[in-house]
């Protein structure tokens, strides 16, 4: 181990956090670059840049409209690194218009002409053959044409509320009225039901030729507006406020609140404007005006809007050098030989590191849970449960069998409210008791209870995680699971549960670390012990993964740590608020975050405690939401295997990836980190899947499905 010795603390010059909102854009920078790297394959630079412009449209839904309004409202509170609300948005405005002048600057010249010469093309409406435009034409008229709605614009016809992200034209026509020839504005909303590229049939199906439904419409503006001349079109698309504003203590029903609500987030003040490079000035000045936006707000487009359409083009056959090779996590070791789950868990701990290893395993757990006749009770929390139906299925099918059946719903889970909503009903209606929490806070732990009658008495069989309870993105995004039976964790749980479904108070834990009640003192009494020790000279290390970090007390903490000379290494997936390497402050921490191909969303503590190592597993990142506003909970690697493989695997991996990895800096930008002359280069989840991989060949199995679902690269 990588011993430091402590410096004499001195004053260092300039602020001691990062922007919030700035290390986000890096880490959308840090996505984009995957796009712009000629070594990934074609169609995955592809998805990379759709993550991107999708995690934009997100941070303008959220952030830039949480910092619009605390300027409306007249806020000049400064943030940790001493930016004003103001300068906030003055700095972030400046610096995505450069993100998105790069993005689509790699669009044009890198990934258009890249995809052409794989024979993935996007045609213009004009310059098709005579037998494409017949195609097109009776496509138009079948599908296209019967769910329009041209809209005017003119004092009887005020300017339409448009939806969140919808992508528009806006048409300049002129029409003869009473002999009088006048120019008119109109919107066409292009319909989210169809398809925003419409593939053109050929007979090799290893052809992909397009063409963009908005295009289309364009072509046929004239059967919109008949008795007219189109004197040109153009898109555009708004962006609005998309967050959600409830008092659940003045709310008797919290699902039909939060229903209501969404039904006015497609409505929220707008606060980006998009438009076609060749829309003319004064169309994008009367479109700012409407919308009550500024010249700040607009961002001219020279690419397709809404790209994250795009990634319909990797669907299909292509050639294997397009994508990522096929890869299929294969059940654990552990586990293979026992189908029996409860028996496997009766003989030890189980680690479950996913994608690599399959979630399968957690599914099934739940399913034989539903179909034991041992079982009594079954509890679970779901925060994102997505579209994939064997998770609730279970849980309906325990009712059916006569089992007692708790789910605690998190309805606020931002963006899957209406998934959620959809499955709270469907398991209401089977008979689960659903629940929704402690007022005033979001439920993200990923906790499922077991309570099953064994031949030696009851026993509480419990399954931790880091992930959520998503079949689906289970396949996407770096996650791990335990399944223990052991007496501690069990007690917890329950007391866990019923702190979540009744009327009590926080109890205290005997294993579990629990926000919003106990984890940020906790967190704060670790990372000082680890400073304590490496005072007394005693071995002294912190190593911590996790998708943001930004409180304010743990990173002074962080800072306290290395002038007492520990050694400090952070993997952190997205927004950092932390500045390593700085002298006198945190010149033995260091920062990297990693961006592949799979969404970083492992979240791990180790404390090297003198030689006597402590590791956690949990949901939470170290930010205010998680810490105050959250019930998440961490808990302890008790088995000694375990732990050394998450310390010598999991993370040792990622702190050796030279490849993927990127080093923060201390001015908040990322470099890709020096590789000595000889040195191997090491790429963590390649050296995952390649030790799950049994000699079967599943890496390559040409039957494994390809999942057209992808991992949202997001920093949070």
């Amino acid at each position: 181990m990588r011993k430091a010795k402590p410096t004499p603390p001195t004053k260092p010059s300039g602020p001691r956090f990062i922007n919030r909102e700035l290390s986000w854009l890096e880490f959308d920078q840090r996505v984009l670059d995957e796009a712009l790297d000629p070594g990934t394959p074609l169609l995955e630079r592809v998805k990379f840049f759709c993550i991107t412009a999708s995690n934009l449209d997100e941070f303008f839904e959220v952030r830039v409209a949480s910092l619009k309004q605390a300027i409306e409202d007249g806020s000049t509170e400064r943030t940790p690194d001493g930016l004003t609300p103001a300068k906030t948005l003055r700095a972030v405005t400046a610096r995505v218009r450069t993100l998105v002048d790069d993005a689509y600057r790699c669009w044009r010249e890198q990934l258009l002409p890249a995809l052409a010469k794989n024979g993935i093309c996007f045609h213009p409406v004009g310059g098709l053959s005579t037998q494409d435009n017949a195609w097109l034409q009776d496509y138009y008229r079948a599908k296209v044409h019967p769910v329009l709605t041209p809209l005017a614009l003119d004092p009887s016809h005020p300017f339409p509320q448009l939806l969140n992200k919808s992508l528009n034209l806006i048409v300049r026509l002129t029409a003869t009225h009473t002999g009088e020839v006048r120019r008119r504005l109109a919107v066409v909303q292009v319909p989210r039901v169809l398809p925003r590229l419409i593939r053109l049939p050929r007979p090799d199906a290893r052809e992909h030729s397009y063409v963009f439904l908005g295009h289309l419409i364009g072509a046929h503006l004239a059967d919109l507006f008949p008795g007219t001349q189109i004197e040109g079109w153009w898109t555009f698309r708004v962006t609005r406020n998309s967050e959600l504003y409830i008092d659940e203590e003045d709310v008797p029903d919290l699902l039909k609140a939060v229903e209501d609500e969404l039904h006015n987030r497609r409505k929220g003040e707008a606060v980006r404007l998009e438009v076609a490079a060749d829309c003319p000035v004064e169309i994008r000045t009367e479109l700012l005006t409407t919308l009550a936006l500024t010249e700040d707000d607009l961002y001219v487009i020279d690419g397709p809007l809404n790209p994250t359409r795009l990634m319909t083009i990797l669907e299909g056959e292509h050639a294997p050098e397009l994508l990522d090779p096929r890869f299929t996590g294969p059940v654990a070791a552990s586990l293979r030989d026992e189908p029996d789950l409860f028996a496997a868990i009766r003989k030890r701990d189980h680690l479950l590191h996913h994608p690599y290893e399959s979630f399968n395993s957690v599914v099934e757990f739940l399913e034989q849970a539903a179909a034991d006749p041992k079982v009594l009770a079954i509890k679970q929390t779901l925060y994102r449960t997505g579209g994939d139906r064997r998770i609730v299925g279970a849980l309906m099918n325990a009712v059916t069998n006569g089992k007692q059946v708790t789910a605690v719903v998190e309805l606020k889970a931002r963006f899957d409210e209406a998934n959620n909503i959809r499955w709270a009903r469907a398991l209401e209606e089977a008979g689960v008791h659903v629940v929704y929490g402690l007022v005033g806070y979001k439920i993200h732990c990923k906790i499922a209870l077991v309570v099953r009658a064994d031949d030696d008495g009851i026993r509480r069989y419990v399954h931790l995680g880091t992930g959520n309870y998503n079949p689906s993105t289970a396949k996407l995004y770096t996650d791990l699971s335990l399944l223990t039976c052991r007496p501690d964790f069990g007690e917890d749980a329950t007391n866990l549960f019923n702190l979540l479904t009744g009327i009590c108070q926080f109890q205290g834990t005997r294993k579990l670390i629990v926000a919003h009640f106990q984890m940020h003192d906790r967190i704060l009494e670790l990372i000082a012990r680890e400073a304590g020790h490496a005072q007394a000279g005693l071995p002294a290390r912190i190593v911590v993964k996790m998708n943001a970090l930004v409180d304010e007390q743990i990173i002074e903490a962080l800072y306290r740590a290395s002038q007492a000379g520990v050694h400090i290494d952070l993997i952190i997936r997205g927004i950092c608020c932390l500045r390593p390497g700085v002298p006198g402050l945190s010149e033995t921490i260091t920062v990297r975050s990693i961006v592949d191909r799979y969404l970083e969303h492992t979240r791990v503590w180790w404390f090297e405690n003198g030689r006597q190592p402590e590791v956690f597993v949990g949901s939470a990142d170290w930010m205010p939401r998680n810490l105050f506003r959250r019930i998440e909970v961490f808990f302890p690697v008790e088995d000694g295997n375990l732990r050394d493989r998450i310390t010598e695997e999991v993370l040792g991996r990622q702190l050796a990836d030279n490849v993927k990895a990127r080093i923060l800096r201390p001015d908040g930008t990322y470099q890709i980190p020096p590789v000595p002359a000889g040195a191997k280069l090491r790429r963590s989840q390649t050296e995952f899947m390649h030790p799950a991989v049994p000699k079967t060949g599943t890496h390559t199995a040409k039957n494994s499905p390809r999942t057209t679902i992808v991992a949202r690269q997001k920093p949070g």
